[in-house]
Order: structure tokens, then C-alpha cells, then sequence
């Protein structure tokens, strides 16, 4: 008997989850395309392109609107038993909140799957091409792994490589200044206005440059105002990965990508690993959701359909502002980048399980 009760709660769960997502995802997009549409006129693009760009965003629309979908979905279909006076029957027959909840949470953990599938590997297929249109049509900038400033590169043992500014697409760095270390001591500082790299010859050209060697004796002092020829432990392709979006990288890619640049000993990476653990703990939203959602709906009393979709909006948007506030604290460094990602899961997990605690009294 509860499995069958099970498979029909579950049932309403999903198809609720369905229609709720597809709802959301026709309003962001008819948002977007009200809001884009001077420059789609001005532009002069077809109808064909622009139905190509928006089916393009709904993998990463999909995974932004998922906790919200997921709360709408617990809260109706929680609010739909108890109007129809099953949930009174079910509590009478001895079925316990912990029952109740379990076909919403296994019913969650399998949209979680899906949407760790899309957010490691579907979406960032979906995302190259997508950032190739806004930046050709909408003349959009992208902001790269690195931030494109003050970069410094651990690029040897000894050697510390600093860059003011990147452009990563022509493989140049400008404001430059090399220095090698003896120990804790300066060796020498080369200070160059920009660095350029010759894939023919595996080597970096140093323009304009001037380097102080430092000694016992004192310092010598040189300046070159062609340019000096250096081979360094990176290449080209090295800077031309920082201009690579975390979204454009499958889970795996990103992963490697991370552990590369750590060992390279590349500083200013708090975006990308934030990045990075966002494609798993957005996903997770979903399932700690459900713990909010249920035992809401459970305890409280009857309520129509708009007061569930408001509260779904308020605390699905809430846990998005909280998501982007932490992760934006990540990027700055203000947090660790794995914490900055995963603390708003653990606030909404502690909230939801002090939902389900007292509830279940």
C-alpha cells in the first residue's frame, strides 16, 4: 500500500516539477526577450536566430529555476492532499511526516541527478556557443577566469611572473615584471611593458624592457628598448586558457583545469572554483528544498494556489540572493571559494530540517 502511495505521490511531484519549470523557464525567456528585443531589431537578426539563442539558455534557465520549481511542486502538491482531505487520511492510518516526505525527496534526488548532468556537461556544450552569439550580436564581454588583472604566476621554484593586465585571445600580458629568487632574496627583476609569445619558437618576447640584477657589489641596471627573448614553463595556450568561461567547461574539464593551474601555481582563482562547486551544490538545492517545502505545507493550513506560488517565490528567490551574495564573496576572496558555494545549502538544510522537527511533533 505505501508503495503505491509512494509512486502517486511521486507522480504529482514530478508532473507538478514539469509544468512549474516549464512555466518559469517561458517567463525568463519572454523577460529576456522584451528586454533584448531594440537590439535584435537593431541588429537585424531573423526569427531563426534568435529561437536558436533561446533555446540555448534553457539548460542554465532549467537549473536557475529548479529550487523554486522544486518548493512550488512540495508546497501544491502537499496543499492538494490536505484540500482533499488525504493527507488527514493518511495521518490517521499512521502514515508519519518522515513517510510522507520520503517519495518527495527520492522523487528530488532524481531531478538533482539530472541537473548535475546538465550542469557538468549539457549546459557548458550549450553555453560555447551561446557566448559566441552575445558577444557577436550583443557586443557582451565576458570577465575572464583570472579577472584579467594583477595576475601572479608562481611560473618556476624561484621565479615569480606578474602581470597587470591579460588579453587572453592575442597571448599578450602588459605591465609585466619577472623576478627570481635566491631563498627569501631578490635576484634579479626584469620589468617589461608587455610580453607576447612566438609559438614558432616556443619562446616570449619581452618588449621593451629593464632589468636589475641585484648583487653584493650593488645593482646593475639595463634597458632594451626592442625586446629580449625568454623561454618560461608556460605557453601561450596558458594565458589563452584564462579567458576561457567557467560555464563553457564540462565538470571534468573544470576540474582539470583547476588542479593545472594550482600546480602552475596561478593566484586569483576563487571565481573558478566557485564556479566549480556551484555546478554540484545548485543541483543539491533541489533535494534540501523538499525539507522546506512538505513539512510547510504539512502543518500549515489550507491555502489556495497563490499563496503557494508566493511563498515558492519567496523563499526560491531568497535562496538564489543568499546563493549569489556568498558566491560573489567567493570571487573577492572575502570567503573560501568551497564554502562561499556550499554555505547557502547548509543554512537552507539547518532551516529546513528545524521545519521538519517541529513539524513532526
Amino acid at each position: 500500500m505505501m508503495k503505491i502511495l509512494d509512486i502517486y505521490i511521486a507522480r504529482q511531484f514530478v508532473s507538478t516539477y514539469a509544468f512549474a519549470t516549464v512555466s518559469f523557464v517561458a517567463l525568463f525567456i519572454l523577460a529576456n526577450l522584451f528586454e533584448e528585443l531594440g537590439t535584435f531589431i537593431d541588429t537585424g537578426l531573423g526569427a531563426d536566430k534568435i529561437i536558436v539563442y533561446y533555446l540555448r539558455t534553457i539548460p542554465e534557465t532549467v537549473l536557475l529555476v529548479s529550487p523554486v520549481s522544486t518548493l512550488l511542486s512540495s508546497l501544491y502538491v502537499t496543499g492538494k492532499l490536505s484540500a482533499a482531505s488525504e493527507l488527514s487520511a493518511m495521518k490517521a492510518s499512521g502514515v508519519s511526516l518522515r513517510q510522507l516526505i520520503t517519495p518527495f525527496l527520492l522523487a528530488a534526488f532524481a531531478v538533482t541527478l539530472l541537473n548535475i548532468l546538465n550542469a557538468g556537461f549539457f549546459s557548458p556544450c550549450i553555453a560555447i556557443e551561446r557566448h559566441r552569439f552575445e558577444q557577436e550580436f550583443f557586443k557582451r564581454t565576458f570577465e575572464s577566469l583570472s579577472g584579467n588583472n594583477n595576475l601572479h604566476i608562481l611560473e618556476s621554484r624561484n621565479r615569480i611572473l606578474s602581470i597587470t593586465s591579460l588579453d587572453p585571445e592575442e597571448e599578450t600580458g602588459y605591465g609585466i615584471s619577472l623576478e627570481t629568487f635566491d631563498g627569501p632574496e631578490l635576484k634579479s627583476r626584469i620589468d617589461a611593458k608587455k610580453i607576447t609569445y612566438d609559438n614558432m619558437r616556443n619562446r616570449w618576447f619581452f618588449h621593451e624592457t629593464r632589468t636589475r640584477v641585484f648583487t653584493d657589489d650593488g645593482v646593475n641596471y639595463r634597458e632594451n628598448p626592442g625586446q629580449d627573448t625568454l623561454k618560461l614553463s608556460i605557453d601561450g595556450s596558458s594565458l589563452r586558457e584564462l579567458g576561457i568561461q567557467p560555464d563553457a567547461m564540462n565538470i571534468v574539464q573544470h576540474l582539470s583545469y583547476i588542479r593545472e593551474k594550482q600546480r602552475a601555481g596561478f593566484s586569483n582563482l576563487g571565481r573558478v572554483i566557485v564556479k566549480f562547486h556551484n555546478k554540484m551544490a545548485l543541483p543539491f538545492a533541489s533535494v534540501i528544498i523538499v525539507l522546506i517545502g512538505v513539512p510547510l505545507s504539512a502543518r500549515k493550513r489550507r491555502s489556495g494556489l497563490a499563496i503557494e506560488f508566493g511563498i515558492s517565490l519567496l523563499i526560491g528567490f531568497s535562496y538564489l540572493s543568499v546563493q549569489r551574495a556568498f558566491a560573489i564573496a567567493g570571487y573577492r576572496s572575502v570567503l573560501d571559494p568551497l564554502l562561499a558555494a556550499w554555505l547557502p545549502n547548509l543554512l537552507f538544510l539547518f532551516i529546513g530540517l528545524y521545519i521538519y522537527k517541529t513539524a513532526n511533533r
